[in-house]
């Protein structure tokens, strides 16, 4: 007879036992002859040595599947439990291309024709500029590229960061402390990370710095090494910002930069460095410009009816200037610059 105590690493106990011991109970029915204790994050297993050997085997190999993909079910374990140990793997990595699986088991994949082209790019090119409308899934899509690239040790660390520019609106004195004042930017960027990590490993790279999040301001004078970077929102980026972030990049770094040129929030005077970057990097090799358009729409309907009415309003009306004195969105990136 062999006593072992294993500790639960890297993982939530709880998303491996699952709700009310859901998954505990199916891998206790696999091995009818072994007593099998869960205390917290502690497994004790008592009996023969062959059996015991054999279940850390598998319940090493489920706490692996859940660190990759995020959670685990039942079909999971029986694939675990019966297999060789690969076929849960790949049966996972082959559900149709899924970048990411998130919490409660969310699929997170490319879904429209331009965030495939984001996912085969970042593959080729080490920056790839993702440039469309609101709700096109550019920020989501790049998150959940950084997620996977992560989970997969390509990179060390993610670096995410948003110009810290209002939206149009006055927000006066925020309180608390400089991370309080900075977080209301931030959060579109909190909000994807939450659907793709588990909280509490979430927090654990937050704490250690594996993810940072951050405003534009606080990238200057650093080199940013082994990471996945994203810049969102770049078109409130000024013109020397954008060529100051695009100058950080390191050694074996991936940098996504997203923006949206319909929507710049910079005061009226202050010109946006993304259009500029798109006429300027056009011919880098190395870079891919990626231009999604209301086809990428993956909000509600009315999303991509606001985004082809505005559409339809400069082009009928030729404008070239909007109200406020910037260029209209037709005129902000010429067709030349988006290879058409």
């Amino acid at each position: 007879m062999a006593e072992q105590i294993v500790q639960i690493e890297n993982v939530n106990p709880s998303d491996l036992y699952g709700a009310k011991d859901q998954h505990l109970t199916i891998i206790k029915n696999f091995f009818p002859k072994l007593k099998i204790i869960a205390r917290g994050d502690f497994v004790k297993v008592i009996g023969e040595d062959e059996e015991v050997n054999y279940f850390l085997d598998r319940l090493n190999m489920l706490v692996n599947h859940l660190e990759r993909f995020g959670s685990i079910n039942p079909q999971v374990i029986e694939d675990v439990m019966i297999s060789n140990g690969e076929t849960a793997y790949v049966q996972s990595m082959n559900e149709g291309d899924v970048l990411v699986y998130g919490r409660n088991g969310l699929q997170i994949k490319a879904i429209t024709v331009n965030q495939k082209r984001m996912v085969d790019a970042i593959a080729k090119k080490d920056m790839i500029f993702a440039i469309g409308p609101a709700g096109t899934g550019k920020t989501y899509t790049a998150v959940a590229l950084a997620v996977r690239a992560l989970k997969n040790r390509e990179v060390r660390r993610i670096i995410l960061t948003r110009p810290a520019v209002e939206a149009g609106e006055n927000l006066g004195f925020l309180p608390g402390d400089l991370k309080d004042k900075l977080d209301p930017y931030l959060q579109p960027l909190y909000d994807a990370l939450r659907d793709m990590i588990p909280q509490a490993k979430l927090a654990s790279y937050m704490e250690d710095g594996t993810i940072e999040i951050a405003p534009l301001a606080f990238m200057r004078g650093r080199t940013l090494d082994h990471a996945f970077v994203i810049l969102d929102e770049a078109q409130n980026a000024t013109r020397a910002q954008l060529k100051m972030f695009l100058t950080r990049m390191g050694r074996d770094a991936k940098f996504v930069i997203t923006g949206d040129v319909t929507q710049i929030d910079l005061p009226k005077n202050t010109p946006s460095g993304l259009p500029q970057a798109v006429d300027i990097l056009g011919d880098v090799k190395g870079i891919e410009f990626i231009f999604l358009d209301e086809k990428d729409v993956v909000r509600h309907k009315l999303v991509t009816d606001i985004v082809n009415a505005y559409k339809k309003f400069y082009h009928d009306n030729d404008d070239t200037v909007e109200t406020d004195g910037r260029p209209s969105p037709d005129a902000v990136i010429s067709s030349e610059a988006r290879g058409n």
